[in-house]
C-alpha cells in the first residue's frame, strides 16, 4: 500500500508540471499558428494591393446601342432626354470595358411631326454619355429618324393625306462613339 501512496504521491507531484509543460506547448503551437495566418493575411493583402495597370480605351471607340422603350414623333418633344442601351460589349486587349446593357443618356435636339402633302415626321438623337460604374463618359454622335412619307399625296398635292410619324423601337440597333478616354484595370 505504501508503493500506491508513494507512485500516487509521485504522480500528482508530476502532473502540474506535466500539465504546465504541455500548456506552454499549446501556447507556443497557438502562436505559431497565428503567426503563420498573419503572414498568410499579408502576403493575400500585398497580392491585393499591386495595384492593377490602369489602361485608356481612347475616344472614337465605336458602340452599338438600342432604345430603352419605343420613341415616337408624335409623342417626344424637342430638348427630351431619353434612354439607350449598349447591345454589344465594348472589349479592348481582352478587358470588357463597357458592358452590354450599359445605360446611355441622349437627347432630342430636333424634331417635326407629320405634315399635309405627304410629309413624314422625323427627329434626330444625340448621344451625350454613357454610365459606367457610377460614373459618366461623354459620347457624340447623332441619328436621324425619318418616318415613311406618302409619295403619292405628295404628287397629287393633297391636302387630305399626310405623312407618317418616325418612330425607333427596343432592337433597332444605332451606333454612338466614345467622346473621352474610358479608363479601366487590367490585373498584371
Amino acid at each position: 500500500m505504501k508503493s500506491f501512496s508513494f507512485c500516487m504521491a509521485l504522480w500528482v507531484a508530476a502532473t502540474p508540471t506535466t500539465l504546465l509543460a504541455q500548456s506552454r506547448e499549446a501556447v507556443i503551437n497557438i502562436g505559431q499558428m497565428q503567426s503563420e495566418r498573419q503572414a498568410e493575411v499579408e502576403a493575400r493583402a500585398e497580392a491585393d494591393a499591386k495595384p492593377a495597370k490602369v489602361h485608356m480605351m481612347p475616344a472614337n471607340t465605336l458602340v452599338s446601342v438600342t432604345p430603352r422603350e419605343e420613341i415616337s414623333s408624335k409623342r417626344v418633344e424637342e430638348g427630351q432626354r431619353v434612354a439607350f442601351v449598349v447591345v454589344d460589349d465594348v472589349v479592348e486587349n481582352g478587358t470588357v470595358v463597357i458592358p452590354r446593357g450599359s445605360v446611355v443618356r441622349a437627347n432630342i435636339p430636333w424634331k417635326t411631326g407629320r405634315a399635309i402633302g405627304g410629309k413624314s415626321g422625323k427627329f434626330e438623337v444625340a448621344f451625350e454619355s454613357v454610365s459606367l460604374k457610377g460614373k459618366s463618359y461623354a459620347m457624340t454622335g447623332q441619328y436621324r429618324q425619318e418616318g415613311r412619307g406618302n409619295t403619292v399625296g405628295a404628287l397629287l398635292g393633297s391636302i387630305v393625306i399626310s405623312g407618317r410619324s418616325a418612330v425607333m423601337l427596343p432592337g433597332q440597333i444605332v451606333t454612338a462613339f466614345t467622346n473621352e478616354p474610358i479608363p479601366y484595370e487590367v490585373a498584371e
